[in-house]
């Protein structure tokens, strides 16, 4: 959950949100556009990369307009912004321009620490986005997403719902959106492993697990017995993107780590480790890349982009099958 300073305001004329996660910062910017757009449905919103803020260009994003037309400059990854740039970005923070917003995202720590100060100095609405490296930040996050969607969780399906997915928010927040579009009343345990453990005889992680190690005729006569006996085709498409997503992500760690610690760094619990271990031979970076695309397209299926959402989640289970065998 972002904290945010006293001064609420996502009108503020200066928004810093400080921190490393990408959940948290993104939703930042998005309350800014979403109220400066509610004020003015023709603001001009201007997202950027340090690399595109070169020195002067600020200057000419503010410049005063002819028809004093409402602006949101974003700039992400202010810590990397050049020295000249910095000087510009204080310029502005001891004159901000009236109907412009403008958004500093940084990372925290020493680096930029320059206009972290100068920020905080020019009285900006602060939001900290930091990473959730703690189970009990996890729980609490999951609990917050909930009640933001107006639905209740028992403290049980919280922690099933973490201890399946683990620590990346993206997932969580869409585990919880899904949850409740498509159950009722308070979410406990049953629900979670309904959708996220399932029974262990059709469950769409068990699909992902023989997809995932290249047991296409497994996971095809799986996938179908599932879906005959009524299994969420949203949970199924959840279960391969996590499974695919576990595999690149234990792919780009580093080798002889344990699992320990991997399950600190990737954010995944140990017993998971030591089963993507197993399913990841065969897999190269392009077979993930091939994998991910192959997901993407049966989630918008199911979603309602295409007339036979099944056919496409077998189609994915096919590509993904291939994709552990040969690599691509």
């Amino acid at each position: 959950m972002a904290r945010k300073t006293a001064q609420d305001d996502p009108l503020a004329p200066l928004t810093l949100a400080v921190g490393q996660e990408d959940l948290l910062l993104d939703r930042a910017v998005r309350e800014v556009v979403v109220a400066a757009r509610a004020m003015d449905a023709d603001t001009d919103v201007r997202d950027l990369a340090p690399e595109a803020l070169q020195p002067g260009t600020l200057a000419e994003l503010t410049s005063p307009s002819l028809f004093a037309e409402r602006k949101v400059v974003v700039v992400r990854n202010a810590q990397d912004l050049s020295a000249d740039t910095v000087k510009d970005v204080k310029a502005y923070l001891a004159a901000p321009v009236e109907e412009i917003t403008l958004v500093l995202l940084h990372a925290g720590g020493p680096k930029g620490k320059a206009l972290l100060d100068a920020a905080r100095k020019a009285a900006a609405r602060e939001v900290a986005c930091p990473k959730m490296t703690k189970p009990a930040d996890r729980l609490a996050f999951v609990r917050a997403e909930f009640r933001t969607l107006g639905r209740s969780v028992t403290p049980e399906a919280a922690q099933a719902l973490v201890d399946s997915i683990g620590s990346d928010l993206r997932e969580l927040a869409s585990a919880c959106t899904q949850l409740v579009a498509d159950t009722e009343g308070t979410v406990d345990v049953e629900v979670v492993a309904r959708y996220y453990t399932g029974r262990a005889e059709a469950t769409g992680f068990e699909v992902a697990d023989l997809a995932v190690t290249g047991r296409a005729a497994e996971a095809l006569e799986r996938l179908r017995w599932a879906l005959s006996v009524g299994q969420p085709l949203p949970g199924i498409t959840f279960a391969l993107a996590s499974g695919v997503r576990a595999i690149g992500k234990l792919a780009s760690a580093p080798r002889g780590a344990n699992p320990g610690q991997l399950a600190r760094d990737l954010g995944m619990p140990p017993w998971k480790i030591d089963r993507v271990r197993q399913q990841i031979r065969g897999w190269s970076a392009d077979g993930v890349s091939v994998a991910l695309r192959a997901v993407a397209e049966a989630d918008a299926a199911v979603k309602g982009g295409a007339a036979d959402p099944a056919y496409a989640l077998e189609k994915a289970v096919v590509i993904i099958a291939r994709a552990a065998r040969t690599g691509s």
